[in-house]
């Protein structure tokens, strides 16, 4: 039985979804000062995305009562915005599409939500715009049906990735689990130390999907007879497709064609998706205590692996 959610999570959840629809103004009479509404606004986007499209498609895409969506294509196709026909291969499938006036009313509505966005992320600065990217693909990996990906690669560090990695841990950690600066900074530290003095025992590693970083993972020099596995991610969009597991298991077999004895890591109790991985790559806890570097209170851990 899942444990249940606390109320001041749910009361917070509420108020970003009341800041957010007044923030775009969907609670207005009229979607972006126009005479439709959020709904058909959405149904008007999906026929031009789509083309011609099938009445049942479409009504299970927006998960739609059939009688409601009859009825506003037929206030559409009055008003000389869609148009409505048999399948030429199956006339039981009833077709609807865009017409000229309606690819019109489409243009309309695009350009002034694209500058509706514009204006609101024109009033943030370069860094704030991809602190909210990147928190709303955090709620997106969590909460949507996104298509995952097929198949990813381990690829070696490359130009802009130290800084990706540092910005991505500082990002997806405070979005995750409320990090404060401090963590950033320690990631900024070991990524600066890395790429002074890395050498013949050390390596790092992107995951990438699609030509973007999906995933990191560092292992480096501790003494001759230890390594130690540093700044595991994995993106959200990239979850659940074995990119963690596989960045373990290539620090893992680079240690150990290194000569190490010993592989280490540092992690905290409360990154449990981690900690998995770990267990599931041989790793074994040997020592934890509290603690509240990071803001949240946690466990800091020490895992162990015997090469």
């Amino acid at each position: 039985m899942k444990p249940a959610v606390p109320l001041d999570r749910i009361d917070a959840v509420r108020a970003f979804n009341r800041f957010y629809t007044s923030v775009i103004g969907v609670l207005n009479e009229g979607l972006l000062e126009t005479p439709y509404s959020l709904t058909e606004g959405r149904v008007i986007f999906e026929l031009a995305r789509r083309g011609a499209c099938e009445v049942a498609a479409l009504r299970r895409a927006l998960d739609l009562d059939a009688g409601y969506l009859s009825r506003m294509l037929s206030r559409f196709e009055a008003g000389g915005l869609v148009a409505r026909g048999r399948a030429e291969d199956d006339a039981r499938r009833q077709m609807a599409w865009l017409t000229e006036r309606g690819r019109e009313v489409f243009g309309d509505l695009d350009a002034r939500s694209a500058a509706q966005i514009e204006q609101i992320l024109s009033g943030l600065t370069e860094g704030d715009q991809r602190r909210l990217l990147g928190a709303m693909g955090v709620v997106e990996g969590l909460l949507g049906e996104r298509p995952r990906p097929a198949s990813y690669l381990l690829r070696p560090l490359g130009p802009g990735d130290l800084g990706w990695v540092v910005q991505r841990h500082g990002a997806l950690y405070a979005a995750e689990y409320g990090f404060n600066a401090t963590f950033e900074t320690l990631v900024a530290r070991v990524v600066a130390d890395y790429a002074e003095h890395h050498g013949e025992g050390d390596d790092a590693w992107i995951a990438e999907i699609d030509g973007e970083p999906a995933g990191c993972v560092f292992c480096v020099r501790e003494s001759e007879r230890v390594a130690r596995l540093r700044l595991l991610l994995v993106e959200p969009f990239a979850r659940g497709r074995g990119v963690g597991g596989r960045l373990v298991e290539e620090c893992v077999r680079f240690a150990r064609r290194s000569g190490y004895e010993e592989l280490v890591l540092w992690t905290n109790d409360i990154l449990t998706d981690a900690r998995r991985l770990y267990e599931r790559a041989g790793f074994e806890l040997v020592e934890q205590r509290p603690y509240e570097g990071f803001g949240p209170e946690t466990k800091e851990q020490t895992w162990r692996l015997e090469l």
